[in-house]
């Protein structure tokens, strides 16, 4: 058997090896749920989503920035994921899964076009496919825009191999279209243009006088470090743009923390620290979390700045041996400088770190390991041996950490169980997780251990809003109402901006027959925010049961403005014109409510009653049997029945 024919069985074996454990290990993601954290913004909770793959829905994407970033790709990922799955989280799940073993696959198929190690290569993808600090973008279905992205990002890598073979111009703008469209998903690739450069040393040996025999050198004729940056121009301006515009966009949507909630010195020993700490999770991946809190002023200045010796010390080193060993130089600063983006000095959030953000940084350590340690082990005679023994027991190992690790992504439960008992923190920011995972056991009907969650999040952050209303919304659930009042009040002190806390205040006031008040706190809803349809119709009908129909009527209207579509709005606009006499305009409204909502029982009972006070009876009779088929303890559309059949058989 020839060598070219060995190895391309070899890279075969290893394709199949990375693409069947990859997806033997996340295959259970796709019995997961949803999670209540980013993914109601980009799932369960978008309406735009739920509009599919269309023309308007395509041009939102292009124009929103509801997320802090402008991630058209993305957005277009989730719309098509709708089309196909509609809200079955395993289907938004399994392209996340998909996209993470193309990444894999194209991570080794590149590295081992650019180095010709196919061993070490393969180890690379082996162990980004499986580390377990690399779950959370893959089982978190809101993190869609980090795996989308990087799989740009190695595409671009792609691209640029094949550019550097042939210098042309058709090949550049192939590297240049795959490197925006990355941006396009995620703009964390910002310093891509920088790690192309970290290439051209080594492994493609561009440069004059480096280039490298351990390598197939793929560019025939190495040029100067000036040429290469001047050739990387274009990909270098469209990061600088990228790069403000994002800043603008976090810092319009609040997302840019200011330096009184996070001062400069505390973001630069934060930054030191997780340098650090993104290498001890690789080591030793253990009590990995969702959210990981600033942890100042514990965070001692002290920390940062052994911290910084470290890294300083690992970068002498590395420089130092760049000549013989340049891979550790190259896969050393592909994980500095990867990271900057998210490195916490630009603030965005209240988590120190993430799990995510090493998905692409930890690519550069694991091309250290992969072709350092066969070089530590270089003058070892059982060499051979001893790595494939050393492999052979490793990958198995992270395999079942990370089958476990997954595990904890099951659902929202779990996962901010898991990071509470993880982490056990008493910081103020981790009181947003006791908050989430309150909500989580609500919507499972735990009422009574969702209300312990909310009662920590309050005790860790007294000052947190959020959690004041959502405990007053499980106290209104137990029939609280009292109790209820006064958290909606507290929250809305420490929020007075915040529409849907009057609107929760409004309904517990209306609960406890507080009429006056509760019409007070709906129009306040109105006034902080005038389009919220909902609080239209609410206020029309407190109106209406207090038989102040004309004044109901307007805001009805309005609603219906607001929301063409709005069925019950419709139906109650009927109810009011019917309270009034005007039978035949209250009939139009109520079959526009049935036309919208043809499942609506109570308009079609309303629709009856009209027609019945207007001696269609026979009419009215089939409009209360749809209510009563529609609804069968529907106790009031039986009684209309009964009359109407009385009154038919009167008639005849």
């Amino acid at each position: 058997m020839s060598i070219d024919l060995e190895k391309r069985n070899i890279k075969f074996l290893t394709c199949v090896f990375l693409a069947v454990s990859t997806f033997g290990v996340y295959s259970q993601i796709q019995g997961h749920e949803f999670i209540n954290f980013d993914d109601p913004i980009f799932i369960t909770e978008n309406s735009n989503l739920k509009k599919g793959l269309t023309r308007e829905s395509i041009i939102w994407a292009f124009t929103n920035t509801s997320d802090q970033n402008w991630i058209p790709l993305t957005w277009i990922s989730h719309f098509l994921d709708y089309q196909i799955f509609g809200l079955n989280p395993g289907g938004h799940h399994l392209t996340n899964l998909l996209l993470h073993i193309a990444n894999v696959l194209i991570l080794f198929l590149v590295l081992f076009r650019i180095t010709g190690g196919i061993w070490q290569s393969g180890f690379v993808a082996a162990l980004f496919a499986l580390h377990p600090l690399n779950v959370e973008s893959i089982a978190w279905v809101a993190e869609r825009k980090n795996v989308l992205s990087t799989f740009f990002c190695l595409l671009t890598l792609g691209a640029y191999s094949y550019y550097v073979c042939k210098p042309e111009v058709k090949r550049y703008l192939l590297v240049v279209l795959c490197f925006i469209l990355g941006l396009m998903s995620k703009p964390m690739l910002v310093t891509l243009p920088f790690v192309l450069l970290l290439l051209d040393y080594w492994p493609l040996g561009r440069l004059k006088n480096e280039n490298k025999n351990d390598s197939p050198a793929l560019a025939e004729n190495p040029v100067s470090f000036y040429s290469l940056i001047f050739e990387k121009l274009p990909l270098f301006f469209i990061s600088i743009g990228g790069s403000i515009a994002t800043y603008i966009i976090q810092k319009s949507g609040g997302a840019v923390n200011s330096s009184e909630l996070l001062p400069l010195q505390e973001r630069f020993v934060n930054a030191l620290v997780s340098y650090i700490k993104y290498l001890e999770m690789m080591v030793w991946p253990q009590k990995l979390a969702i959210l990981y809190p600033h942890s100042y002023p514990a965070l001692s200045l002290w920390k940062g700045l052994a911290c910084a010796v470290i890294l300083v010390c690992i970068t002498i080193a590395v420089i130092k041996k760049v000549e013989q060993k340049p891979y550790f130089a190259i896969g050393w600063f592909w994980y500095l400088g990867t990271l900057v983006p998210v490195i916490g000095i630009v603030q965005v959030g209240v988590q120190a770190m993430a799990d995510r953000y090493a998905y692409v940084p930890l690519i550069g350590i694991f091309i250290m390991v992969a072709w350092g340690i066969p070089e530590l082990l270089a003058k070892l005679r059982q060499k051979r041996k001893i790595l494939i023994i050393l492999t052979g027991l490793y990958i198995p190992i992270l395999m079942v950490v990370t089958w476990n690790q997954v595990g904890h992504w099951k659902s929202s439960i779990t996962i901010f169980g898991h990071t509470i008992k993880v982490l056990d923190t008493k910081h103020p920011d981790f009181s947003k997780v006791h908050n989430l995972l309150g909500n989580a056991l609500r919507d499972k009907g735990l009422n009574e251990e969702a209300i312990t969650q909310y009662k920590k999040a309050i005790n860790l952050n007294p000052n947190y809003s959020g959690a004041y209303n959502n405990l007053g919304n499980a106290l209104l659930d137990q029939g609280g109402i009292e109790e209820a009042i006064s958290h909606f009040k507290k929250a809305i002190e420490l929020s007075t901006d915040f529409y849907l806390l009057h609107r929760n205040l409004g309904i517990a006031l209306l609960d406890k027959g507080l009429t006056e008040e509760a019409i007070l706190s709906f129009k306040k809803v109105i006034k902080f925010n005038p389009d919220f349809v909902s609080a239209y119709d609410d206020l029309g009908l407190i109106l209406f049961s207090k038989g102040k129909v004309g004044e109901a009527i307007p805001y009805f209207i309005k609603a219906i403005k607001l929301k063409p579509d709005f069925a019950n709005a419709y139906d109650h606009l009927g109810s009011a014109l019917f309270a009034l006499g005007k039978f035949e305009e209250a009939d139009l409204h109520y079959r526009m409510a049935i036309q919208l909502k043809p499942g609506l029982a109570q308009a079609h009972n309303n629709l009856g009653n009209s027609l019945y006070r207007q001696k269609k009876i026979e009419e009215a009779i089939s409009h209360f049997k749809k209510a009563i088929k529609l609804k069968p303890d529907y106790d009031q559309a039986e009684k209309n029945l009964r009359k109407a059949l009385n009154s038919l058989k009167e008639q005849s």
